[in-house]
Parts: structure tokens; sequence; C-alpha cells
């Protein structure tokens, strides 16, 4: 895997199906991604994390 991820590449990092990561993540405001031109996303491992960071730490204060 390269530095910047496809969403079908950053499903896999994760293991979770495409259509979840879309769900899940690409629906959020919060989840960082980088855009090529006007209709490609990609994404970093990083943002990744720290996108699931965020969220845990939001379920653990409920």
């Amino acid at each position: 895997m390269g530095i910047l991820l496809t969403r079908e590449a950053a499903a896999k990092y994760i293991g979770i199906d495409v259509k979840t990561f879309d769900k899940v993540f690409r629906s959020d405001q919060d989840f960082k991604r980088i855009k090529i031109g006007d209709h490609s996303e990609r994404f970093t491992k990083n943002s990744i994390n720290e996108f699931i960071n965020l969220k845990e730490k939001n379920l653990k204060q409920i």
C-alpha cells in the first residue's frame, strides 16, 4: 500500500467493506481526506487512525 490510499485500500486497511467505509468514514465531516480533482479522494493511514481514536474517545465519554 502506498502513502495515499483509495477508498478500497483504506477499507482493506481497516478490515471493513467499502460500503461500510463510505457510510462510517467518508460521510463524517471529522474524517480528513485529500481531494484530487473534482471527484477523487485519497486517505492516509494516519488520518484513518486519528479518526478511529477520536471516535473511540467520544464513545468512552458516554
